[in-house]
């Protein structure tokens, strides 16, 4: 899996958009070269060009700071009406705004454009483990919350921290603060301390879960997709078809400035689409670990809307936030 491509870390050879010819197109990412908001501009950008939807340059600007804060901010402080410019998100942009993680800034001071594609969320135990089922793992938490601890590697009230309470949630454990969560500095480190035995199970994304599956390491009992993935992904449950109604998609797409007009927003979406569609995406797609996500314009404004609040009514009953 290539889920961050370091392919994608090239000079940033420029594209921009159709019918804005004053202005030079741009996309920010908001980190440093090398990472899946960087991927997600110049992939794009990339097959934008490759697709004959834009003919002219866009420009990737990497704006690092604040987990995409310094980025938020540029956007709502000084180019809230500029009609070229998009900016990258991800899952943690929605985790940080609900979290109140950008000091003054919240979702709607931004028009959210589309999704591109998601890297869905798993949970997963030893390959050796006697839990087969996330129900089963639940019910164990349930009965005795000291006796399971969950890896992952996010920081307490991170995004995988969020995913397994999520899922408790959505199963009926009133306090998810029972749910006993470890944070290691990445998935690896978390799948070891599973393979060692120190943690019952683990909770991350389905990239990085793959490979220890194929190794024979770990299984993984729920992902949380709406529905079972295609192709190699395809013989891992749902939480939804073992009954637990819990959606975790670590998705990827683009804000763009709140005052950007109609005609650039209903432009940019419509080319997004495009680019969605096409079968150039889909081999973008599988080769990076990103799973189908089909959601512009409102769509995606309303799914953003709904995993800030769910984000944020877990943060407070966690204490993440006031």
């Amino acid at each position: 899996m290539k889920l961050f491509g370091t392919g994608g870390v090239v000079a940033a050879a420029v594209f921009a958009l159709t019918g804005f010819a004053a202005n030079a197109a741009e996309c920010i990412a908001p980190a440093n070269p090398g990472g899946g908001w960087d991927f997600t501009c110049r992939q794009v950008g990339k097959s934008l060009q490759d697709l004959g939807l834009i003919d002219q340059t866009m420009q990737v600007v990497n704006l690092a700071g604040g987990g995409g804060g310094v980025a938020f901010a540029e956007v709502v402080n000084k180019r809230n009406d500029d009609n070229e410019l998009i900016v990258a998100a991800s899952a943690a942009t929605a985790t940080r705004l609900a979290q109140g993680a950008y000091p003054g800034n919240t979702m709607d001071q931004v028009r959210w454009l589309a999704a591109i594609g998601a890297d869905y969320g798993v949970i997963a135990v030893a390959a050796d483990s006697p839990i087969n089922t996330l129900p089963e793992l639940l019910d164990q938490i349930k009965a005795d919350p000291s006796s399971v601890s969950v890896a992952g590697g996010s920081a307490v009230g991170g995004w995988d921290h969020l995913k397994v309470l999520i899922a408790a949630n959505a199963y009926g454990i009133d306090d998810v603060r029972s749910v006993k969560y470890i944070a290691f500095d990445g998935g690896g480190e978390a799948v070891t301390q599973l393979l060692a035995g120190s943690v019952q199970a683990f909770t991350g994304d389905i990239s990085e879960a793959k490979g220890f599956v194929d190794s024979g390491d770990i299984k993984v009992i729920a992902v949380l997709a709406p529905e079972r993935l295609p192709g190699e992904f395809a013989d891992f449950p749902t939480a939804k078809e073992q009954g637990v109604d819990a959606i975790g998609a670590n998705w990827r797409g683009f804000y763009a400035p709140g005052g950007m007009s109609d005609e650039a927003y209903n432009d940019w979406v419509s080319k997004i689409a495009q680019l969605y569609a096409s079968d150039e995406w889909k081999e973008v797609m599988a080769a990076n670990g990103l799973a189908p996500l089909d959601l512009q314009g409102e769509d995606f404004q309303n799914f953003v809307a709904d995993s800030v609040a769910q984000i944020q009514a877990i943060s407070k009953e966690i204490g993440i936030i006031k």
